[in-house]
């Protein structure tokens, strides 16, 4: 039986290079399979071999080193898109969302790479397809399987590492193919003694943990029109912390975290025109903590967090001709938290439907208009629609752009957090349960003065945004033989009803209360640049990559202000007050102007070695306010700028590969704003492959 209509697209040249390219096959974008180089939006697809050649061992690793990403920490290491802070990209595994959003930042190592088969990342709102959490882009993580139908084969891997820290690193994966059914199988240890960067206070910045991950899937074509996926995931990690958490109280104890998905997709194809498909998704995510003071044994906090996510889909898609493909969908999200600082367990619910329909109506064009109508429990409906388009200019350049609207929904912190800190004193409430809470302040006296009427606060919007991105690719292999690839994006984002803390009312002892409010509208607004370029020198292949992104933010309320001369600041030492100059403001906190990265991957195939040299640079950011008026405006409030260069190389003989490397080559290290930097961390690590046939 024939598969279904694919859309008349230029027929592919014969140059090695250009093959190469559209070979590589894209869902995330569009929630169909699209060839990379007909998208008419920003993508960046990262394949396996590039990430065994980085020596990657999490997600982190690998988003870092991509033009426009940046790893920021902020209640674990999140990934920053377009200006946009970690909460505001959706991750997603196999095309499911990952869970475990405690403080709005997904942490990124929780993801091991050895089973993952490509990354495709979508820059941009993707609400129109996703829903909430996509306002800034998608991530979609797609691991490996058996390989395909019909295939007698049987494929193994066995890989070990160590290195600085002693951190350690085991994983093997096994896949098996036997006529129509296929089984997948991966596992992961990953382990470290943590790191110091302080030495004079008690306790590591990083401490001693280890995490299992086991994964799989069973594919069954149970006809030639009916084929079923089952695939499932579970990672546990343990902690031993140890830290100062006031001056002279150090405090020990454990830590736990627990995720689980099962994710069981069937797909039905009638015929050419035709394909249906059925998914269900459940997962599970806990983490545990028990802190205690080390001197006494006495609590300090003791608490736990535990979500639950179920989400049953329908996709059909409906190829009418080479010409016009229609994408439908219907969906309900259940969703759970209960959590230690949660009154009740609170739930949300979400019915969503959303349409996509794709013309080519010549050779040279290609349009998609979609949208989603998402039907949440907690906050008003909302409508998410996106237009893009790619039109070619020759064989060789090519135009793109797209328009969208995205929304970020609230979540169950900033509509249910139950929140007083006994050590310091402050007070953080949910827009759902401050006025109750506050009352019950009130009446135990603990309320000097309410800043604000707490019923102001009970009807907080989801953010949403309208993006534009503007873009040109080109490919010269072909036309021009020359072996060089580039593309250049135009980005804006502007940002309505950005949910923000917001101080309530004053306690009695000095602190405040807080809640949450829609305040702000903010943009970012940018270019980015990627171009890559092969040289071959012998029997060997150089390839040069680079990219650059330049990034401007804002808050649309303060620019005003500092244009209608408004915002004043006062010299620390001196204490002059100087009024604000446009030039002088930084925009948003945590965001760096300038970003960039190259690459020089150097490969002898016939000898089987391989060498690798990149760098990162990021720019200076705004880190905190230090002269009172609350922007980002004056020197010391930054952080300065660096630059990682990270070292690997790799000899294959036969089977076995032998791999050292050396990330952050020249040691920078910044314990005090980015803890993340452990120094520099050589490693070594071996793998052992396999293909064979499968027995009769």
């Amino acid at each position: 039986m024939s598969g279904p209509l694919q859309p008349d697209r230029p027929q592919p040249r014969t140059d090695s290079l250009k093959t190469r390219k559209l070979d590589e096959v894209v869902v995330t974008a569009t929630r169909t399979e699209r060839p990379m180089g007909a998208l008419p939006m920003p993508v960046t697809v990262i394949g396996k071999q590039q990430i065994r050649q980085m020596g990657s061992l999490r997600l982190n690793d690998v988003l870092q080193e991509q033009t426009g990403l940046a790893i920021v920490t902020d209640h674990g290491q999140g990934v920053q898109i377009q200006g946009f802070a970690p909460e505001y990209t959706l991750i997603l595994l196999d095309g499911e969302p990952l869970i475990g959003r405690t403080a709005g930042t997904l942490e990124l190592n929780r993801l091991a790479v050895g089973n993952i088969r490509q990354i495709e990342i979508v820059k941009g709102p993707s609400s129109s397809l996703y829903g909430s959490e996509a306002l800034a882009g998608v991530i979609n993580i797609i691991t490996d399987n058996a390989g395909g139908s019909g295939q007698k084969q049987a494929n193994a891997s066995v890989s070990a590492r160590y290195g600085a820290n002693r951190t350690s690193d085991l994983a093997a994966d096994l896949g098996l193919r036997r006529g129509k059914i296929g089984v997948y199988a991966f596992a992961n240890r990953y382990g470290s003694a943590g790191y110091d960067l302080s030495p004079e206070t008690a306790g590591n910045t990083v401490s001693p943990f280890a995490n299992y991950t086991f994964s799989g899937r069973v594919t069954a074509d149970i006809s030639s029109r009916l084929t079923l996926s089952v695939s499932g995931r579970s990672f546990s990690e343990k902690q031993e912390n140890r830290y100062e958490a006031t001056a002279g109280s150090v405090v020990v104890g454990p830590g736990m975290i627990a995720d689980r998905n099962l994710n069981p997709v069937l797909t039905f194809r009638p015929n050419q025109h035709w394909k249906l498909t059925a998914r269900f998704y459940g997962s599970y995510y806990r983490t545990e903590t028990d802190l205690r003071y080390q001197n006494d044994g006495k609590a300090y906090d003791q608490s736990y967090f535990e979500q639950r996510f179920n989400r049953p889909e329908i996709q059909i898609d409906h190829y009418l001709n080479r010409k016009h493909v229609l994408t439908l969908g219907v969906g309900y999200n259940a969703e759970s938290v209960v959590a230690t600082r949660y009154t009740d367990r609170q739930r949300f619910s979400n019915r969503y439907a959303y349409a996509q329909y794709e013309w080519l109506p010549n050779r040279r064009w290609d349009i998609i208009v979609g949208g989603r109508f998402d039907n949440h429990s907690q906050y008003a409906s909302q409508f998410s629609p996106k237009a893009s388009a790619r039109f070619e200019l020759s064989p060789t350049i090519a135009l793109r752009g797209s328009t969208g609207v995205g929304f970020k929904a609230p979540d169950f912190r900033q509509l249910y957090l139950n929140f007083d800190n006994s050590v310091v004193g402050y007070s953080v409430f949910g827009t759902h349960e401050l006025v109750n809470s506050l009352a019950r302040l009130q009446q135990l006296g603990q309320i000097a003065e309410v800043l604000t009427d707490p019923a102001q606060f009970s009807d907080i919007r989801a953010e949403s945004s309208v993006a534009y991105n503007l873009g040109l690719t080109a490919d010269l292999s072909a036309a021009y033989k020359l072996p060089v690839t580039f593309s250049v994006n135009l980005f804006r984002n502007d940002i309505r009803d950005l949910i923000e803390t917001r101080a309530v009312a004053l306690k009695t002892n000095g602190q405040s209360v807080f809640s949450y409010v829609n305040l702000n509208r903010v943009f970012t607004q940018g270019a980015e640049f990627d171009g890559s370029y092969r040289i071959s020198a012998g029997s060997g292949m150089l390839r040069i990559s680079a990219g650059y992104q330049f990034l401007l933010t804002g808050d649309k309320t303060v620019v005003g202000q500092i244009k209608r001369g408004e915002v004043y600041r006062r010299d620390p030492e001196t204490l002059a007050t100087q009024r604000v100059k446009p030039a002088d403001y930084g925009g948003l906190y945590n965001r760096s102007k300038h970003m960039a990265n190259v690459k020089l991957f150097y490969e002898l195939p016939k000898q089987g070695l391989t060498v690798n040299l990149r760098g990162i640079y990021r720019g200076r950011y705004g880190f905190s306010d230090r002269n009172g008026n609350v922007i980002l405006d004056a020197a010391p409030e930054y952080v300065p700028g660096y630059m990682l260069w990270n070292l690997s190389a790799g000899k294959t003989i036969k089977n076995v590969t032998v791999q050292a490397g050396i990330d952050n080559l020249f040691g920078q290290t910044n314990p005090q704003y980015i803890p993340n930097l452990a120094g520099r961390l050589w490693y070594t690590s071996l793998r052992w492959s396999v293909a064979a046939p499968a027995k009769n």
